[in-house]
This record gives C-alpha cells, structure tokens and sequence, in this order.
C-alpha cells in the first residue's frame, strides 16, 4: 500500500471512528434525556390505584404540592377536604382551606353512640366561594381517596386545574413488617414531609351544624 493510500485509509477510518463515537454519545444523551422525563412523568403522573385516579389526571405527592405552594402562593389554593375532626386535631398545612367533602355525624341510641357518614351538599359551591374554574387547585384528605373524588366532582362541575394530593395528609401505611412503625400512615404524606400546625384560623375552616343529635 503507497503512502498516500495509507494516509487516505487511516485519515477514513479515523473519520468513521470519530462519527461512531459522536453517534454513540448522541444517542447515551438522548437516552437519558429520555430516561430523566420518563422519571418526572412518573413522578408527577403515579401508577395509581383506581380509588387515587381522577377525570382530569393531575396528580402531585404532597412534598410537591407544598413546593408548587410556595412557588405562587398567591395563585395557588390548598383545599383539605377531611372532616373538621381530622382538621383540628390531626394537624393540617397552615395555609389550607377546610372544606369538607363529607361530615361525620352522631347520635345516642339506646344509651350507645352511633355515628355516620353526610355527604357535603355544599362542597362544590364552597369551593366556587374561594376559587375560579380555571385556577390552581390543590386538593387533600387523609391518603388520596377522598380528595380524588372532590376533583372528580369539581372537574363536573367546570373545574379544569384541580390536582388531588396523591398521598393526602396522613400518607400511605408502611408496609414493612420489621419496621416499628409497620401499618403506621408515615410513609409519606404532608405529615412526614413538610411543614404543618395545628393552629385553627376560623375563617378558612367549614362546619356543618346539627351534625350531633340526640335520638329519642
């Protein structure tokens, strides 16, 4: 082979070499350009069990719901749909509003305390007293199942930007047998992520009268 062939052979496959290489990179950034929106999308979009799902599909966990919060405080509205009980004596994120989405009430029966579920009549139009059709809602219960079925009746009813809290205030149970706090909801949640009080503002929290009587 002359010189000048070998010059030429080398200086191609040097070229070759180059474009493998630039076309490998390439291709591993773009494969984890891939796999990091992958994983945001599960973030923000969990595989959900059907009671967490809701119509309009917009999901955040509580740790993100706090930062969405306080990015735009001013423009985004935390609803705490558990009852007044749960509210008060749980604990619940300082700047929330508590509407409830149902009530618990009671009665004495035959010297026994009975109590009951009452849905919330009010809850949507509560709701429209503090917030437009198109704002930022993020709505909350205990663990996710309450506040998706608040979502789904305010998308019915026109809403078109309610977020349910996936893993709600309390969070999800531990699941490990070998933990202390096995079966305890402290997996996640705003309790076990972000700040909260037990602090009542009395304007922001909603109660249904005569929800106790005493039966004759």
């Amino acid at each position: 082979m002359s010189r000048m062939n070998a010059a030429m052979f080398w200086s191609s496959f040097a070229g070759k070499r180059i474009v493998l290489f630039l076309t490998l990179i390439t291709t591993i950034y773009f494969a984890g350009v891939v796999c990091v929106v992958g994983a945001e999308t599960m973030t923000t979009k969990p595989q959900l069990p059907k009671n967490k799902q809701t119509t309009l599909g917009l999901y955040v966990t509580a740790a993100q719901a706090y930062e969405k919060w306080k990015a735009s405080p001013d423009k985004v509205t935390v609803i705490d749909v558990r009852t007044p009980e749960e509210y008060a004596f749980i604990g619940h994120p300082e700047m929330v509003w508590n509407i409830p989405l149902a009530f618990v009430t009671y009665q004495r029966k035959d010297g026994k305390t009975e109590h009951g579920v009452k849905m919330n009549d009010d809850f949507v139009n509560e709701v429209k007293k503090i917030a437009g059709p198109n704002d930022t809602l993020l709505l909350m219960c205990r663990s996710g199942d309450r506040s998706a079925m608040a979502v789904n009746q305010l998308a019915a009813a026109g809403f078109t930007n309610a977020y349910t809290i996936t893993d709600g205030f309390e969070g999800d149970k531990v699941k490990d047998p070998d933990s202390v706090f096995y079966g305890k909801r402290m997996k996640n949640g705003w309790k076990n992520s972000v700040p909260w009080v037990y602090d009542i503002d009395p304007e922001k929290i909603i109660l249904e009268e005569y929800t106790s009587k005493q039966a004759p």
